[in-house]
């Protein structure tokens, strides 16, 4: 790399981590190995964003079966979002269900690559919003000509994407996000492009990314190389569509 990369960017040094993500590099791993590989890497790089990402917080108490009390703990901040792009992300969201302590909504972004231009182009939102007068529990879905008006449904979004190739599309995302109404996004992926990543890193001060590695190349068909493939046929076995 010929410069150093922004300080909001993360590359995961976890020697689990490197030779699980050599594993997935190989063309001879098959699709199960593939998305056993995928939920792994994934649980590692979330473990080392949350160390960072999230903080404890005292929730009451409780008594153990020795009946003994204790103080309970939960997260900061509690009303989070998981937010995977279709399709890939999905490969990625058990294991952070797994991983955080109480359930937690999920909401989807469509987006796919023009093949031409290499754009991103939206096809699918379920982003909801609140209007200011009513409870959290309370949710109203608004159009877009009224989401200036309302909050969003979470403070913090951890958008989940595998690759990070061009950056057109976690950068389209992240901006979703941002006008979505929250207040800070971690975004999750197993590799990126140095250039696709630096793209994202600059799209908002308010974004941390955490990544297994950092590729050098993006070839003319917007692939990371070496990379890893198209992970989301690779996940769906579906090459060769």
């Amino acid at each position: 790399m010929s410069t150093p990369l922004p300080a909001n960017i993360h590359i995961s040094t976890h020697p689990c981590l490197q030779a699980k993500l050599s594993q997935l590099r190989s063309a001879s791993t098959s699709p199960r190995e593939t998305r056993t590989l995928v939920h792994e890497i994934a649980s590692i790089i979330a473990v080392e964003a949350f160390s960072t990402g999230l903080t404890v917080t005292k929730t009451g108490t409780d008594f153990t079966p020795l009946g003994a009390e204790y103080e309970t703990k939960g997260i900061n901040p509690a009303d989070l979002a998981l937010v995977p792009i279709l399709r890939s992300g999905l490969g990625m969201v058990e294991a952070l269900n797994a991983l955080l302590p109480s359930s937690v909504p999920i909401y989807h972004l469509g987006l796919f690559r023009e093949k031409i231009t290499l754009q991103p182009v939206e096809y699918y939102n379920n982003l909801p919003f609140h209007r200011e007068e009513l409870s959290p529990a309370s949710p109203a879905l608004l159009s877009p000509t009224d989401r200036s008006k309302n909050t969003a449904a979470a403070t913090l979004a951890v958008l989940l994407d595998p690759i990070i190739a061009t950056g057109a599309t976690a950068e389209a995302a992240i901006q979703l996000l941002r006008d979505w109404g929250v207040e800070r996004v971690i975004m999750l992926s197993v590799l990126a492009s140095e250039e696709g990543v630096r793209r994202v890193a600059g799209v908002w001060d308010k974004v941390e990314i955490w990544v297994g590695a950092v590729d050098e190349k993006v070839n003319e068909k917007g692939m990371i190389e070496p990379g890893v493939g198209d992970i989301g046929d690779r996940l769906f076995v579906a090459i060769g569509k």
